[in-house]
């Protein structure tokens, strides 16, 4: 037998290690189960958290973080983007919905699981969000992200929130429709990024989403760029 395979073979073999950790804090059953076994889907190891998650998140690795809206979560959102460590990680918020997962944007919560929680949605997320979870980065990556944004054109100015964001563009959601085409000028902060405004155009539109791609001659769209390169570098 080639030494390679039998090695494989060996009950004495190491196990598999995990590519990435995940930290599920405030959650109780069934919902951490949900979670947890939608993460391992894709080869990605949970760790449940109690009383001592905010100081456990100062100073242990994680790749990402799922955190219950319930209660007061602040203090865990605090620690979390306090840590050297986990400054940078996916956030992901349970509880409500997209609009309420909103209030903690300036925390850079990146998907949002409401409830009731339904595997097949939630599969969705997870696997939305696996690459960059995963450090599988594509050139022009898509990074989840939930803020509210400010979008006006044709003669309207409405509010949406962001699905995703890339140095060329967005995905929004809103109630409020854009035809393909239509010019609109955004405006968003995120995180550490002071306020942006820029120009796009709409490229596509669904029911109750669209798209915006930025326009490639507005250099106000530089800063974007700028947080995506620091954002994937941590």
């Amino acid at each position: 037998m080639n030494l390679a395979r039998a090695s494989a073979l060996s009950p004495n073999a190491p196990p598999r290690r995990n590519l990435a950790r995940t930290a599920i804090v405030g959650l109780k059953e069934p919902h951490r189960a949900l979670l947890a076994e939608c993460f391992r889907q894709f080869g990605i190891e949970t760790v449940s958290l109690a009383a001592n998650a905010a100081e456990r998140l100062k100073h242990e690795k994680f790749e990402a973080c799922v955190l219950g809206l319930g209660g007061t979560p602040e203090p865990v959102f605090e620690a979390l983007r306090a840590s050297s460590s986990n400054s940078r990680c996916i956030l992901y918020a349970v509880g409500g919905t997209a609009l309420e997962g909103m209030r903690f944007s300036k925390y850079g919560v990146n998907a949002v699981f409401s409830e009731p929680l339904e595997r097949t949605a939630a599969m969705k997320i997870v696997r939305s969000t696996r690459s960059l979870l995963l450090h599988e980065f594509r050139r022009y990556i898509r990074i989840p992200v939930v803020t509210e944004v400010s979008v006006a054109g044709d003669g309207r100015r409405v509010v949406a929130n962001s699905i995703e964001m890339s140095a060329g563009g967005m995905s929004l959601q809103s109630h409020e429709d854009f035809s393909a085409g239509t010019t609109v000028e955004i405006s968003f902060a995120l995180l550490s990024m002071p306020r942006v405004i820029v120009r796009g155009a709409v490229t596509w539109h669904k029911p109750k989403s669209f798209g915006v791609r930025f326009d490639l001659n507005d250099d106000r769209r530089q800063p974007i760029k700028r947080w995506i390169d620091s954002y994937l570098e941590n």
